[in-house]
């Protein structure tokens, strides 16, 4: 009877422990598609939502477009509604995998991993690969990384106007702190 309970008890606390998602509601995406001797076109957004399945290495993100703060209101502006066309194109959304992911590896030291997924941004897909570097936190994992991608690629169209003050070319940086949440 103690082996029955015992067994049943074991398979309960691993059902629970698989269903254990490891979340951020505050991670922060900055954008900067600046060109030299211009203005700078930078922005940030610290209201991201990031998911991490540690069994997996699955991971999601998503970023609300009217999150992005910038230094000038009149950019803040102009990306929303001639750019990124916000109220037509609200959210971007990244879906993809941490290759070769195992949260009992981590240490306070970063370790080098890859990136493979699909951002969709402005009603386009794109494969993303890029390095991250994740580690163990106090509160969980961190996780950051940087990569770029081309506006023409997401029919981003930048107006002849402001072309030489704008670069196609955007540098993306990510840094996220997830703690763990049950699902």
């Amino acid at each position: 009877m103690k082996k029955i309970i015992l067994i049943a008890m074991l398979c309960v606390c691993a059902i629970g422990v698989s269903q254990e998602k490891m979340v951020s509601k505050s991670a922060k995406v900055t954008f900067e598609a600046s060109v030299p001797s211009f203005e700078e076109v930078k922005a940030v957004n610290r209201n991201v939502t990031f998911v991490l399945n540690p069994a997996t290495g699955e991971i999601a993100s998503l970023a609300l477009m009217k999150g992005f703060q910038f230094k000038v209101a009149l950019m803040e502006e102009h990306f929303n509604e001639n750019y990124i066309e916000s109220d037509q194109y609200p959210k971007a959304v990244f879906k993809g995998k941490i290759e070769g992911f195992d949260l009992q590896s981590l240490s306070a030291d970063a370790k080098d991993f890859i990136i493979k997924g699909k951002l969709e941004l402005h009603g386009k897909s794109r494969d993303i690969n890029t390095a991250a570097k994740i580690s163990r936190s106090p509160s969980g994992v961190s996780i950051s990384c940087n990569f770029s991608i081309n506006a023409s690629d997401f029919n981003i169209e930048i107006p002849n106007l402001v072309k030489s003050k704008l670069s196609n070319k955007i540098n993306i940086q990510v840094v996220a702190v997830l703690g763990t949440k049950r699902q």
